[in-house]
């Protein structure tokens, strides 16, 4: 079962559809290239969408005791938060429809 957040499945296909065959680890250290590896090869898995810390940010630098600690240059984006996981929840909750915690199969 992967345990993953709406926007990190979404940015996982959207980079698969845009051409990108393998995923590096991140710098941050966090396990984006792990978990797209097990959803683009083990295509039973099951997901679980989840607003908070999810199965690419539990290894991340930037996880400090189960919260995202990280901070969003706001020149670059002006109308985000000044914190990720702030901005993170705002993008995530609209798939409000989704049942939290319900497991999501990709089959195949």
């Amino acid at each position: 079962m992967i345990v993953i957040k709406p926007h990190h499945f979404i940015d996982i296909i959207t980079s698969f559809g845009a051409g990108e065959k393998r995923f590096e680890p991140h710098p941050l250290g966090h396990a984006v290239h792990v978990v797209a590896e097990k959803l683009l090869v083990d295509r039973g898995s099951g997901l679980r969408m989840e607003l908070g810390i999810d199965d690419i940010c539990r290894t991340c630098r930037k996880n400090v005791g189960g919260i995202c600690v990280d901070t969003i240059d706001t020149s670059y984006r002006p109308e985000a938060p000044e914190l990720m996981r702030q901005w993170n929840l705002l993008i995530d909750e609209r798939w409000e429809k989704l049942k939290w915690g319900v497991r999501f199969y990709l089959g195949g």
